[in-house]
């Protein structure tokens, strides 16, 4: 592993924080960066993060539905860290200054209450170590200037993490069947796309299964007292400011956000 070459890629990334500008792509500087170098940006980044004072609080799975795999050229999901200043409060405000370019996915978020390791958990492993899900607007960001992203770009980017928003109220994992869930997504109250829990793998908790047996690799456990964001449920939507987003999960509530100029 070149660490001069993680560092640079995550030096560059962190400039594109600061400035409020995107930056170039790291395919498009390096167009051999492979997949476990970008994780290692991505790790490189959470670590600097956390030494400055942010606190890991769950993880995010991104590239979920086929389509969006097809159309990066990918055959499985990625992943990405939730720092506890992502968190935002259902029906609060962003200010438009916090985000880059931003676009907003609803998706359906665990909460752990036993540790997950992998490599060979399942999506049944998953359902018993939740406490409960809810629903969630992810806020999908990119460093990466007009989102000209390759997979390894949006990995390297913590998988485009932004912010995220978690509303509705708790519901035992038992008590719903997720891959039948629905859910409509509106932007200024007009119905922007709907989706359905299997759209996400087959089911939202396979979505937590493969990040486990994925973190595996890392030898990361998922942890009890974590929220996992299992993926989005149908396509991501512009943000602008002003806009206000909510979106409904069948049996599990609404959550919402407001972007402020």
């Amino acid at each position: 592993m070149d660490l001069a070459k993680i560092t640079r890629f995550a030096d560059h990334l962190a400039e594109a924080e600061k400035s409020g500008h995107g930056v170039e792509a790291l395919t498009s500087m390096e167009p051999n960066i492979t997949v476990e170098e970008a994780y290692q940006v991505q790790l490189l980044t959470i670590e600097r993060k956390v030494n400055a004072g942010a606190t890991i609080v769950g993880k995010k799975i991104g590239l979920t539905s086929l389509a969006m795999q097809k159309l990066l050229g990918v055959d499985q999901p990625d992943y990405g860290h939730l720092l506890d200043g992502m968190a935002v409060e259902n029906k609060g405000e962003i200010p438009f200054q916090r985000v880059l370019q931003p676009k907003v996915e609803a998706e359906v978020a665990f909460f752990l209450k036993r540790d997950l390791v992998g490599p060979r958990v399942t999506a049944y492993d998953v359902l018993k170590a939740t406490e409960y899900v809810v629903p969630a607007l992810e806020i999908v960001d990119s460093r990466i200037a007009d989102w000209k992203i390759k997979l390894q770009d949006t990995i390297a980017d913590n998988a485009s993490s932004g912010l995220y928003v978690l509303g509705g109220h708790p519901v035992k994992p038992d008590q719903i069947d997720l891959a039948l869930a629905g859910m409509a997504l509106y932007k200024n109250g007009e119905l922007m796309n709907t989706g359905v829990g299997a759209a996400a793998l087959g089911h939202p908790a396979n979505c937590v299964a493969w990040l486990a047996n994925k973190l595996s690799e890392y030898e990361i456990p998922l942890k009890a007292g974590e929220v996992i964001l299992s993926g989005a449920l149908s396509a991501a939507v512009n943000a602008a400011p002003g806009d206000s987003f909510s979106a409904r999960i069948a049996h599990l509530g609404e959550v919402g956000v407001r972007f402020t100029p």
